[in-house]
Parts: C-alpha cells; sequence; structure tokens
C-alpha cells in the first residue's frame, strides 16, 4: 500500500476534517482514507455526459405516464 503526505494543510480545515471523522466514529486517518477513495471513485464531467447521453439514447422513444396520480394513491392510504 502506498502512503501520502500533505504539507500545509489549513488548521481550520484540519479541524472540519477530526470533527467529521469524529462524527461518522472514525479516527482521522480512517475519514481521509475513505474521502479518498470516494473520490477516486468518481468519474470525470465528460465519463458523466458520456453515459448520460448513452442513458437518454437508451431509454428514447419510451413513454412515462404521470406519476401525480400514483403519489396521491399512496397519501391517501
Amino acid at each position: 500500500m502506498g502512503q501520502v503526505l500533505i504539507s500545509d494543510l489549513e488548521e481550520d480545515v484540519l479541524e472540519r476534517l477530526r470533527a467529521r471523522a469524529q462524527g461518522n466514529h472514525r479516527s482521522l486517518e480512517s475519514e481521509l482514507r475513505e474521502i479518498l477513495l470516494m473520490a477516486s471513485k468518481q468519474v470525470s464531467a465528460a465519463e458523466a455526459r458520456r453515459l448520460a447521453l448513452e442513458m437518454r439514447t437508451r431509454l428514447a422513444g419510451r413513454e412515462y405516464g404521470d406519476s401525480t396520480e400514483l403519489i396521491r394513491e399512496d397519501r391517501d392510504r
């Protein structure tokens, strides 16, 4: 496994990260690991656009009903 050292991190940023870690019942190191893991899984804007276009293409031509009636029925239960 690799290691990363981040220098010159502003104190207020570090405090917010510590508070976030505490709120998630994790150590600061574990919280930072989770943040980096999640960030590494994000796709680029270009990839997100490509995926959205792919989905729109797949769903093209389908008709969708108005969900208002279903919502009303659910609320009336």
